[in-house]
């Protein structure tokens, strides 16, 4: 990731492909399956990227990620222009510092950039593009770009006239389930697959993260903890947050006639911080971090960790207010009080968001995850389940999981989605039991937060 400025964030999308293609190299390589018998491709990517492409379908400059905040001044202008409740109302979100707005910014600063463009491609769009030489996108993509009008189930006419984009750099609209398109000859033969394997699935991280772990109806909640912080609700109803502090997006069951919108809690900083603790204090092992943590008690004896450090922050109206280490006592703090206090500070970050679901209607009697990232941590687990008060169902699935089953559903391997997840069973169910104790720990950790916020 490259920050030229602070707040600032790009990749290279060649990059991407040519990890991608070393990935497919080293699978291939394990002897786990025989890439002759495979038969559809799903790919599940990095949420709200901007990619740019000319006719020749050449990248135009790095694509701008998910938590770069150049934008936000772009995103708050359009929102205020389109109006505030009418902007809610059919984007369900401020257009933010997502891709619509990042595609602004590359307006305003980059004019012959933008006089190249021929396609606008989210980060999944982008890998299809490479393996099959088609551009096409789907409504669950253009809903996290705020580039769709649910009430009209279109492109946005508001965002694109006040914006003053083309609608034809948007790639041709298909169902999220369903060929877009097949592997090319020589694509293939470099990746030892065989020719015309359809590309039948791709979708964000988040909705993916739902779709492995069976989260599609309304009411079923999913949560990861990777390099950002996510708590995922399905809804059925066209909801929304009046600050946009949590996001709307078309869930990837989404239809015209069967609503289904994921209500998305994004926190920036979370596993971000806790390997920024890692590297800083050696490079360890993070199952040995996991051990020192947890011989700390509850509270790391007044040592806190605010994990903001990771750009604009959404639940904090897109403010910007750092990772901050507070109250640490040099005769009584040690690496393994850092440890605890970054993982208990990424905890009760949780729990700030998950109230703010709770304000718009989304209270969960339970929490599905994948047992990976921050969850193959037992503190930050207990703390997780203990200062939101909600169980969480662990199970042995991730987001390439719910990739190559939406695949299998894309090429109707499956009749339908709940069919994938017949034999999805959880390994185990942890239930809050402290909750005096962190509801105790969580109120002084706000205090604390509060500080930065006013």
């Amino acid at each position: 990731m490259t920050s030229r400025q602070p707040g600032w964030a790009e990749q290279s999308p060649e990059t991407w492909w040519e990890y991608v293609q070393q990935a497919i190299k080293r699978a291939h390589a394990s002897g786990a399956y025989d890439p002759s018998e495979i038969g559809a491709i799903g790919i599940a990517y990095q949420m709200h990227g901007l990619v740019l492409v000319d006719r020749e379908q050449r990248v135009l400059r790095d694509s701008i990620i998910w938590c770069d905040s150049r934008a936000v001044p772009y995103g708050d202008k359009a929102f205020s222009t389109i109006g505030e409740a009418r902007s809610l109302d059919r984007l369900l979100n401020s257009p933010g510092n997502f891709t619509a707005a990042k595609l602004a910014w590359v307006k305003e600063n980059e004019p012959d950039v933008y006089a190249g463009i021929d396609k606008v491609l989210l980060p999944g769009d982008f890998i299809s593009l490479r393996l099959t030489g088609e551009a096409t996108t789907h409504i669950s993509a253009l809903s996290e770009g705020i580039f769709w009008d649910f009430k009209d189930d279109k492109l946005s006419s508001d965002v694109f006239g006040v914006f003053g984009f083309d609608e034809r750099m948007i790639p041709e609209v298909r169902p999220l389930f369903s060929s877009h398109g097949e592997v090319k000859p020589g694509v293939a033969a470099g990746l030892k697959l065989k020719a015309g394997i359809p590309v039948t699935y791709k979708a964000g991280d988040q909705p993916n993260n739902a779709l492995s772990l069976n989260v599609l109806e309304p009411g079923e909640v999913a949560a990861t903890a990777g390099t950002s912080g996510v708590i995922y609700g399905v809804s059925d109803r066209l909801t929304y947050d009046p600050g946009s502090r949590v996001n709307s997006f078309a869930h990837v069951n989404y239809r015209p006639d069967a609503k289904r919108v994921g209500v998305l809690l994004c926190i920036n900083g979370t596993g971000i911080l806790n390997r920024w603790i890692r590297d800083l204090t050696g490079g360890r092992e993070y199952s040995k971090l996991n051990e020192e943590a947890a011989a700390i008690r509850p509270g790391s004896d007044g040592l806190s960790v605010l994990p903001f450090g990771n750009g604009a922050e959404r639940i904090f109206y897109n403010k910007i207010i750092g990772a901050q280490v507070l109250d640490a006592d040099l005769n009584v703090h040690g690496a393994a009080h850092l440890y605890r206090a970054g993982q208990e500070g990424i905890a009760f970050s949780f729990r700030y968001g998950l109230d703010i679901m709770r304000e718009n209607g989304m209270n969960p009697s339970i929490i599905r995850a994948g047992k990976a990232n921050m969850f193959l941590s037992p503190v930050f687990t207990e703390a997780f389940v203990n200062a939101t008060g909600v169980p969480v169902e662990l199970y042995n699935s991730d987001g390439s999981v719910g990739a190559s089953l939406g695949a299998g559903i894309g090429v109707g391997k499956f009749r339908h989605a709940k069919e994938a997840f017949a034999g999805l069973k959880p390994l185990s169910l942890v239930e809050p039991r402290r909750v005096s104790e962190y509801e105790e720990l969580y109120r002084r950790w706000k205090t604390k937060l509060d500080l930065f916020l006013k």
